[in-house]
């Protein structure tokens, strides 16, 4: 592998590394704070899959740079604009726009996300199999079985909540209306990243928006959602420009590691 395409590639990497990172970080919040016991214990096994993607990945990342990192450098010492998640993934479980307390979150708003993210990477995940990289390939394949689950835990309660009550239908709707316009970004890559996808012999992510769409309708008119129309502010989150709760999410993730750089387990 060429430098140019192993550093175009491990951009790619670190851009799928920080989404799951900061979407397991996010879902961990809920740990103790679960609904009930099992969905607890579920969103906790959520997070638990994304940062193992994450951690092989960073792994995967560090191997292509050569440059001395390894995966709690890429994880714990860089600043918020040095992340390529999507802008989705780090905001709060909520619509309010500034909550301020646990007492704010909403799982509706989890849930809502969990789906339209899952059913994205399931579909990542399936193309990224065939990658002619043998790593990222075998990363994908593991990952895409997580993600599946993922999709079905998130879809059975989307459903439940949109064709339940009326409140539970109200707050479904909410979270649909206040995400989806994040899922904009989905479909756009930066320049490294898509260089990273042609050099691997995968097609742009693009190329899954109908397929999604066609998922994410099919699970929506089954919990008798409406899906929001197209539009409105498209995120930059996937080239460094982040709203004000990723250095939230970060400054409570890296403060251990950061108080204690030379620290080990």
């Amino acid at each position: 592998m060429s430098a140019v395409v192993s550093t175009d590639a491990a951009a790619l990497a670190l851009h799928l590394a920080d989404n799951a990172l900061i979407l397991g970080q996010r879902n961990a919040e809920w740990c103790g704070h679960g609904p009930i016991l099992e969905e607890d214990l579920a969103l906790a096994n959520n997070a638990l899959d994304l940062i193992g993607q994450a951690r092989l990945l960073y792994q995967h990342v560090a191997a292509l740079r050569q440059d001395g990192s390894d995966e709690d450098r890429l994880a714990y010492f860089r600043d918020a604009h040095e992340f390529k998640n999507h802008t989705l993934l780090e905001l709060p479980h909520s619509t309010a726009l500034a909550p301020t307390a646990s007492g704010d979150r909403d799982y509706a708003v989890t849930i809502v996300r969990n789906f339209l993210y899952s059913s994205f990477m399931v579909l990542v995940w399936d193309a990224l199999q065939q990658a002619n990289d043998p790593q990222l390939a075998a990363i994908a394949s593991k990952s895409r079985k997580e993600a599946l689950y993922h999709v079905q835990h998130a879809q059975d309660w989307l459903i439940r909540f949109g064709d339940g009550t009326a409140e539970s239908h109200q707050k479904a709707q909410a979270a649909l209306n206040h995400l989806m316009p994040y899922t904009q970004s989905f479909w756009l890559l930066g320049e490294a990243e898509a260089a990273a996808l042609q050099a691997l012999g995968v097609a742009h992510f693009s190329s899954l928006q109908k397929a999604w769409q066609t998922q994410v309708a099919r699970v929506l008119a089954e919990a008798t959602l409406t899906m929001p129309a197209d539009g409105g502010h498209v995120p930059q989150g996937h080239v460094g420009v982040h709203s004000e709760h990723l250095g939230f999410v970060l400054a409570e993730m890296q403060s251990l590691a950061r108080a204690h750089p030379s620290g080990v387990w």
